[in-house]
């Protein structure tokens, strides 16, 4: 009965202690101080294109239910506007490649009438 007594006794103590710990402990400390929430040490530099390195390196912060949300969407919307400057400027070079090409081919066969005529 005494063992059973002290470990009610002992439960209460622990139960007020942390009570008083999280709603302040009358010290003039007040509650616990809430927790800074993570955020993107390094984020995606914004002054170059991001390379293959940049999108390895990038750690996004866990919170409760997983990543932010906000700093998932910064990421992938920062990613996408790449992919697709990245794409245009493709086609534009491609685009011009044809246009070397075709113009190249025509040269070609323009020259040996050239020389028929001659």
């Amino acid at each position: 009965m005494v063992m059973f007594l002290f470990l009610v006794v002992a439960l209460a103590v622990v139960v007020a202690a942390v009570t008083l710990a999280v709603v302040g402990g009358g010290e003039g400390r007040g509650p616990l101080a809430e927790a800074p929430p993570e955020l993107v040490y390094d984020p995606l530099p914004a002054d170059r294109p991001l390379g293959r390195a940049d999108v390895e390196s990038l750690r996004l912060p866990v919170t409760v239910r997983g990543y932010r949300m906000a700093d998932v969407d910064d990421a992938l919307g920062r990613l996408g506007a790449e992919l697709a400057e990245r794409d245009a400027r493709i086609a534009d070079l491609e685009s011009a490649l044809a246009g070397a090409r075709a113009a190249a081919a025509h040269v070609r066969l323009a020259k040996p009438e050239a020389e028929d005529q001659q």
